[in-house]
């Protein structure tokens, strides 16, 4: 299994790290050419704005969009979540629309208000085998105000869904990187590993998605 993880800008080497502890063999994206092979994919935390920028300078925008669309596994947190939205701030045409998700961005406030807490994280534990609180770090965090009707919610914080999964997507506001508890990339790599299946059934496969990542700049 090889992970690709978005490597632009943000706390992209966190979740390298996380996921090598976890034995997984993992590739920085930068350019178009670095997603050839991937089984799945890691969206970081980071800036918004600067990273789609960047995406779309180096040829990754659409690549993106056509990978997650045809069922390649994401793992998107915080600013990589942003970048999934249907809606961001009210607004659609500024992300990768592939989560039926609307979002506010920074909506906790500045950094200064950024913070901690135990979550209770369902079906995540069950993968995992663990079923104590999840400690969770909010940094500039995003809100999740609306979810669609295919969308599932892993967990919640004061009543709002914090951890959210549709199909091959998994999307959390805050970032599961930063702690020592690998249950939220156990669980990606559980639906990576769905995905696999069900190509080995005949479903869209390897040449679809190399198609999908196609010959860009």
């Amino acid at each position: 299994m090889k992970i690709g993880v978005l490597a632009l800008q943000g706390a992209f080497r966190e979740h390298e790290e996380v996921l090598g502890r976890l034995g997984i063999r993992t590739v920085e994206v930068r350019k178009p050419d670095d997603l050839h092979g991937c089984d799945g994919l890691v969206l970081p935390g980071g800036e918004t704005t600067t990273q789609r920028k960047l995406a779309k300078t180096y040829g990754l925008w659409d690549p993106l969009a056509r990978l997650g669309g045809r069922g390649m596994p994401i793992l998107a947190t915080c600013a990589g979540l942003i970048l999934l939205a249907t809606r961001i701030d009210g607004e659609a045409g500024s992300s990768l629309g592939l989560l039926d998700i609307d979002i506010r961005r920074n909506a906790y406030g500045r950094q200064v208000f950024s913070f901690e807490t135990s979550l209770s994280v369902g079906r995540t534990a069950e993968t995992a085998g663990r079923a104590d609180p999840f400690r969770a770090i909010f940094i500039r965090a995003p809100r999740i105000v609306r979810t669609g009707p295919a969308v599932s919610v892993l967990a919640s914080h004061a009543g709002e869904p914090v951890a959210v999964e549709q199909g091959n997507i998994l999307g959390l506001t805050f970032h599961p990187e930063l702690t020592p508890d690998p249950r939220f990339h156990t669980h990606f790599l559980e639906i990576v590993r769905r995905a696999a299946a069900s190509r080995e059934e005949g479903k869209p496969g390897r040449d679809s998605m190399e198609t999908a990542v196609g010959n860009h700049p």
